[in-house]
């Protein structure tokens, strides 16, 4: 307990740093803060969850690897060519975009798609026209800044990737209907809701506000994940046995 405790502590203390230094204009120090969140929330996972998941453990993994090696390349010296810019920002959204995979994975593996398309075939057409139309707005946010014209389908790649997240946690809450598919659902739509928070940081206003919530959003993300992550899949009126992660 006291173990936990302290953990929790250290990440609350990372968000109120965070929060501190980034609305009173530190940007440098804010994102030192920011990138030690999630790791702190993986190690939490590791030394406090006794039955693990291993498509979730590798989200959290590489997502905080994602997150320390953006913290040690802005910790070396500027380099003028931007290699080190470059490698960062392809390295450190492909390790995103990987993560995000792995928890698309998990969230697959919980839903029966064959009930989804008998019962909820209008929901999942909606979900997919939304989700479309999603990744078009952020593109047409995205693509009139890339200086690369090739960083279009990687921006591409990586937008459809992370809102896949959305409508599939929400076609699992639909066919679990319960706690576990709920915080899935909530957890998954905050990262959504801090990518889009992100892509308006970067792209259109470089507001210390919008990176406030969206890292707001992550945290609370993790936190519901994490959540999730005790529980299990209880049986419901679709299934005829229990399903345990």
């Amino acid at each position: 307990m006291n173990k936990s405790k302290v953990l929790i502590g250290f990440v609350l203390l990372c968000y109120i740093l965070f929060a501190i230094f980034e609305l009173s204009g530190k940007d440098g120090i804010a994102y030192y803060s920011r990138s030690l969140i999630v790791p702190l929330i993986t190690l939490i996972y590791l030394l406090l969850i006794k039955d693990k998941n291993r498509l979730f453990l590798l989200f959290l993994v590489f997502y905080s690897i994602s997150d320390l090696m953006g913290l040690v390349i802005d910790s070396m010296p500027f380099d003028e060519s931007g290699a080190l810019h470059d490698f960062n920002y392809y390295s450190g959204n492909l390790l995103y975009m990987i993560s995000y995979l792995f928890l698309v994975i998990k969230i697959c593996k919980s839903i029966s798609f064959k009930h989804i398309l008998k019962h909820y075939l209008v929901h999942a057409i909606v979900l997919i026209a939304l989700n479309i139309y999603f990744i078009y707005v952020l593109q047409v946010i995205i693509s009139p800044n890339l200086v690369v014209q090739n960083d279009y389908y990687f921006e591409l790649a990586y937008n459809i990737v992370a809102l896949l997240l959305l409508p599939l946690s929400l076609l699992n809450y639909f066919y679990r209907d319960n706690k576990k598919s709920l915080y899935l659902f909530l957890g998954s739509l905050c990262i959504v809701f801090s990518e889009v928070m992100d892509v308006a940081y970067i792209y259109i206003s470089e507001r210390g506000i919008l990176n406030f919530l969206s890292t707001t959003l992550i945290l609370l993300a993790f936190y519901l994940l994490y959540q999730q992550s005790k529980l299990n899949n209880v049986a419901n009126k679709n299934e005829q046995f229990m399903f345990v992660d």
